[in-house]
Parts: structure tokens; sequence; C-alpha cells
């Protein structure tokens, strides 16, 4: 129960309220960025002036090879369920979305474990950058096959499968994927929270102490005011995730949870600490809605954006933010302290 009567997540529920209502409430786009801008730079900061504190140990490698494997098994898992239920790029798209992560949620799960009295590492915000990429590049791989066998297939006379008869005619060719991964190692979200990271472990507990009001007092309150745009945002995009298949529904409402699952059992085999096992399902149960779009848009110009948009942002993310995050936590304190 205590994350329904959060401040924070009661205005994302007001958000999707008042988006269902159609109310003309509306953040401007410049303060909706500047908003998120500021929580990366904050949580940068705070997992910076955690690292200077703790140093770089085993567990915090662990931790981040939990997270580079995560980031490959969840595409994995979910291309395989998809391939054969929907057009294969549409597959490839949201297996993409949701083996990324959303660094929205995980600062949702920050600021949650943080008022639970647990205190995640900061490294785990490293974490959160190296499961970004792996599954854009995956699925790029994978459109390229799929692209090279239309070829053969055209090519020798032989019908496209179904999943392929709905790809569009493309005029120009997809972006190398050289270039996908710059713009995906690039990302401004990317540097600027990594950037901060630096920033607060360079500085340490003197940058901590100068930086309190800024990344500490103000952040509960830019939280829920971003919450708020994400509830309309969410308002606005269940109607396009609705109207998908009912595989690629299942697999949004359901599939997160067994991904969570799958890091849980990860965590409890490497031994991680509650705090850092809870992101981690967290992480692997997130889908990306900003930065996978981007990207996809131009290297998959045959998948639906409607498709891997909609259901991250219209269904897995509201699931997750008033549901997961504290059914994960709950899971990782009782298996992993009964471990």
């Amino acid at each position: 129960m205590q994350n329904f009567v959060d401040p924070a997540i009661l205005f994302f529920v007001f958000g999707v309220l008042a988006g269902a209502l159609r109310s003309n409430l509306e953040i401007p786009k410049s303060i909706a960025k500047f908003l998120s801008l500021y929580l990366l730079m904050a949580l940068g900061l705070k997992g910076g002036f955690a690292l200077a504190q703790s140093g770089f140990t085993a567990t915090i490698a662990l931790s981040l090879g939990a997270a580079l494997l995560m980031a490959f098994i969840v595409p994995t898992i979910g291309y395989a369920f998809l391939k054969n239920r929907v057009s294969r790029f549409d597959a490839a798209a949201v297996a993409a979305a949701y083996g990324s992560v959303s660094a929205v949620t995980f600062v949702t799960a920050m600021q949650y474990l943080d008022s639970a009295g647990l205190e995640p590492g900061g490294h785990m915000a490293v974490a959160m950058v190296i499961m970004e990429s792996p599954a854009i590049i995956m699925a790029v791989l994978l459109a390229s096959s799929i692209r090279h066998m239309q070829g053969l297939a055209t090519a020798s006379g032989t019908p496209r499968s179904a999943g392929a008869a709905a790809a569009p005619a493309i005029a120009a060719a997809p972006p190398s994927l050289g270039k996908i991964l710059h713009e995906s190692f690039t990302d401004g979200a990317h540097l600027l929270l990594l950037g901060s990271m630096a920033v607060g472990f360079i500085s340490g507990e003197a940058g901590k102490t100068m930086m309190q009001p800024f990344s500490g007092d103000l952040f509960k309150g830019m939280l829920a005011f971003f919450l708020l745009d994400m509830g309309l945002m969410v308002a606005k995009n269940f109607r396009d995730a609705v109207k998908a298949s009912p595989a690629l529904i299942g697999y949004a409402a359901v599939g997160p949870s067994v991904h969570a699952g799958i890091a849980l059992a990860l965590s409890m085999l490497l031994g991680l600490p509650v705090a850092d096992a809870a992101l981690l399902m967290v992480l692997s149960a997130s889908a990306s809605y900003i930065v996978v779009p981007a990207v996809l848009r131009y290297a998959i110009p045959e998948a639906n954006p409607a498709i891997y948009f909609g259901l991250s942002l219209g269904v897995t993310f509201p699931i997750n933010i008033l549901i997961g995050i504290p059914l994960y936590t709950a899971m990782a304190e009782r298996f992993i302290a009964a471990g």
C-alpha cells in the first residue's frame, strides 16, 4: 500500500485519469524535457556519491555482469515468443523495446527503495546504461537477417512469409550498424547520466553536501511533476496499445514479470544484495519508450511504432509503476533474505 499513497505515484494516477477524461491539461514539452534532464542529473550525482563511498568491489562487478547478461536474455526470449505470432519485424522491434530499459521506471524504483530504507549501490545507474544498447544491436541484426531471407525468397520466386508480407517497401537502405551503435552509445541522456555520475564520484562527500538542495531536496517534487506528465502520455498511448494482437498485449502484461523472475533467480545465484537485486528485476521488467523508438524508427522502418511504443508506454509502464516496483522489491526482500 505504501506505493499507492506516495504523492509521486498519486500524481501519475491523476495524470492517467486526466488524460482518460480528455482534459486539456498538458505539460509543455520544454518543461517535460527539463524535468527528464534534471532527474537523470540528480540520479547520476547520487550514484556517483554512493560509488565514491563504496568503491569498486567484487559485488559491483557481479551486479554489472548480471545486468549485461539480462540485456541479452530478455530480447532473446521476447523474439522467440513473438516471431511466429506477429510480423518478424514487429517481433524484433518489441524485443528491442523490452530488452532495453526505462530510465523513468528506474528513477521511480530508486525513490521507492530509498523510502523503504533500502540503499542500492550507485553502480546500478551504470547497469541501466549497460542494459540500454544490446537489445537494439540484436534487433538491428535480426532485421538485417530477415531482409536477407526475404531477398533470397524473392530471388527464388518463393512467396514471402505472412509476417514478411506486412513489411512496406523501403525507399532507402536503413542506417548502418555503426551509425546505430554511435547513436545508442552517445545518446544525450546516457552521457548526462554518466557525466553526472563522474562528477559525483570525483567530488565525493563534499560534493554531496553542496548538491543536497539540488539532487536531494528537490528530487521528490520533480519526480511527481514528471510522473504527472507520464500519466497524461500513458492515457494517450493506451488506445493504440489495446489495438495490438492478444499475443502482444499478453506479452506486454505478463512478459515483464517473467523477465523479473529470471533476474531474481540470477541475483540469488550470484548472491547480490537485496537492493541491487530489486533494481535488476525492475530494469529487466521495464521497456524503453524513448531511446529505442527513436532509433528503431530509422533502423527498422518496417516495424509499426504504434505497437512497440504503445505497448511499452500504454501497458507495461503503468503496470510497473503501480504494481511491479513494490512487488519486485518484496520478492527480492523475501527470497534474497531467505537465501
